[in-house]
């Protein structure tokens, strides 16, 4: 059995311990779900400092091709998370869709407030500052072809492995849960441990809160489908 299959084997009895991890490596798990303080450092965005210093010399390598990397998004809080979500799900039934298809349409891109990876402080959203910026940045297409930022997607396939950032969300069509993300980066070295010790929480009792919208389809049977399919549903290299 290959690691992948072992965390999909895991789940089905979610709430048993799946993995021993290094105590030196144990996060409060609030932090783990956004709802904590983390210790964050940056200009202008927020990351754990070990991912931070990563990103800086990956960063310093980048611009001596020409390559100025842009961080567009980093650490999320639970309510940060919370609003994006209930901002779309509002959006999407305004355009007559039942709560169950607001919801499914949200999670092509966008995760369930508690469950992002970007409350731990190890994931980044990017760009190439030097073309013009119009309309929205993370779309697909603009890091492919004759897109502004393909030079930065080629250079991160290539070198970003070598500063221990990986592509969670790639390109292969039997990966499961959020469409293709070529701007999105996890920091390898801490991420890994922190999703092991995230797959050990209570998840509904931690996340659900009263004002988080779609609530009623929300049940334990749509979470624990849902981390399968989206919260594990990634680079095998992030497993």
């Amino acid at each position: 059995m290959n690691r992948l299959e072992f965390f999909h084997t895991g789940l089905a009895i979610l709430g048993m311990s799946l993995f021993e991890t290094d105590n030196s490596m144990k996060t409060d798990p609030k932090l783990l779900i956004g709802k904590g303080s983390p210790k964050l450092v940056g200009k202008n965005y927020a990351l754990l400092a070990e991912a931070d210093k990563a990103f800086q010399e990956m960063s310093a390598a980048a611009q001596k091709q020409g390559i100025v990397i842009k961080m567009v998004s980093s650490y999320r809080s639970f309510e940060k998370q919370k609003s994006i979500w209930n901002r779309k799900f509002s959006m999407f039934k305004s355009h007559g869709m039942s709560d169950l298809d607001a919801v499914a349409k949200i999670i092509e891109y966008s995760t369930l407030p508690g469950t992002s990876r970007h409350h731990w402080g190890t994931d980044i959203d990017i760009i190439d500052a030097g073309p013009a910026q119009e309309g929205d940045f993370l779309l697909a297409q603009k890091f492919h072809g004759n897109g502004p930022y393909n030079t930065l997607r080629e250079w991160m396939e290539i070198h970003a492995q070598d500063y221990d950032f990986q592509l969670p969300y790639t390109k292969d069509e039997k990966r499961s849960g959020f469409k293709y993300e070529p701007w999105h980066y996890s920091y390898a070295p801490i991420s890994i441990p922190m999703l092991r010790q995230y797959l050990d929480l209570d998840h509904k009792e931690l996340i659900f809160t009263t004002d988080l919208m779609g609530g009623a389809v929300l049940d334990h049977g749509f979470l624990e489908s849902y981390i399968k399919s989206h919260v594990l549903g990634i680079n095998p290299s992030l497993l």
